[in-house]
């Protein structure tokens, strides 16, 4: 059994696939090819925003906000805990602050109460000066935007969406990668929505901020010149090929992916209510894309032992993630590492992600959760 079944996907999408492939090599467009500005179009548009910018990873999409947000040393960003390495990282690369706050038990997303609570403190403090929140839709799921902006505006600091697990994801209807001031997602592989490689892209509905953006991706360009360097910038594309594979899979994605996973979400919940582990929750009017089906596992069961026992029945499970960002090496001796994230310490011990994807069958969910149940019994 696969975790999540890009071999699978492929067969599906093989000839659409191939076909866009084997365009851009007759072309020999490799760089910014038609194809990146037709899929950032695409993606605008499914999006619900007025510009889209790719870049070449995830990691490079939170770094360009930074930059045009002009996030520096003194600036305090604040971040949750419970959150890939990415999130706080390129805030701090820019110099700041992460300032990191504990996360909803249940959601696993930025607790606004916590977060109000924290920026209160810093400005009490005076260390450093809120500037910015960095909300993530961890594991699919948005983040509570309809507590959250409220917050950002009351103090005046940027919000921007972190979803390179989100994408897909929607509040009432309004989709993931629109609620941020600039949202970003990643493209990885085993994202909701992956090339096969590396990619990422930025939104915005700012003009400003999307022509400044668009110029740092390649080395501080001017629009009309590209040997006129107006600011210093960075080298970060997407490949044609990749913008060539991401079209099919957004059709898909769009059409029947979707839907496809929040029905496998169903099965795991119907099938897994009495197997006494904690289930994820998606409140109501919030809908996820399931980059990933996260467990609570009760206190007294060694996630190792359970993991080991499954992997020799053929699941495969991940830990997403098993050490707090303000634990982290890199964090060590700093303001960042003060944090008091007991929540997040919590999930860090006993989370376990299941097998998820577009193309699970009834059949391989009972064969998961059976297993699961013998394991515990």
């Amino acid at each position: 059994m696969q975790f999540r079944d890009l071999k699978k996907q492929y067969q599906v999408l093989k000839n659409d696939i191939d076909a866009g492939i084997a365009e851009v090599l007759a072309s020999a467009q490799f760089i910014s090819g038609p194809q990146v500005k037709a899929l950032e179009a695409q993606l605008a548009e499914y999006v619900g925003v007025k510009h889209c910018i790719t870049c070449a990873n995830g990691t490079d999409a939170i770094t360009l906000a930074m930059m045009a947000w002009g996030v520096k040393e003194g600036d305090a960003v604040f971040v949750p805990d419970f959150t890939f390495f990415s999130s706080g990282e390129c805030p701090a690369f820019e110099g700041a602050t992460p300032v990191y706050v504990d996360v909803d038990e249940r959601t696993f997303n930025l607790d606004p109460v916590k977060l109000e609570e924290a920026i209160i403190k810093v400005k009490e403090e005076g260390r450093y000066t809120p500037k910015a929140v960095v909300a993530v839709d961890l594991f699919g799921l948005p983040a509570d935007y309809t507590r959250i902006r409220p917050v950002c505006e009351k103090y005046g600091l940027l919000l921007m969406e972190d979803a390179a697990q989100g994408f897909g994801g929607s509040i009432n209807g309004k989709m993931a990668c629109s609620f941020g001031d600039i949202s970003t997602t990643s493209f990885f592989p085993a994202k909701p929505l992956g090339c096969y490689g590396d990619g990422g892209a930025v939104f915005t509905d700012n003009d400003e901020w999307a022509e400044y953006l668009r110029s740092i991706c390649v080395h501080g360009k001017s629009a009309n010149d590209k040997y006129n360097n107006i600011r210093i910038g960075m080298n970060s594309r997407l490949d044609t090929l990749q913008a060539a594979i991401l079209m099919p899979k957004l059709k898909a994605f769009a059409d029947y992916e979707l839907d496809d996973v929040n029905k496998a979400a169903d099965m795991y919940m119907e099938a897994l209510k009495d197997a006494g582990l904690t289930l994820p929750l998606v409140p109501e009017g919030f809908r996820s894309s399931w980059a990933q089906f996260t467990t609570q596992l009760p206190a007294d069961i060694v996630r190792a032992d359970l993991q080991a026992a499954l992997k020799a029945k053929g699941i495969p499970t991940m830990v997403y993630y098993p050490k707090p960002m303000h634990l982290q090496g890199a964090f060590e001796g700093t303001y960042s590492a003060e944090a008091d994230c007991p929540v997040t310490e919590r999930l860090c011990a006993t989370v376990l992600s299941l097998p998820m994807h577009p193309y699970l069958t009834q059949e391989d969910v009972n064969e998961v959760v059976s297993a699961i149940k013998e394991c515990l019994a």
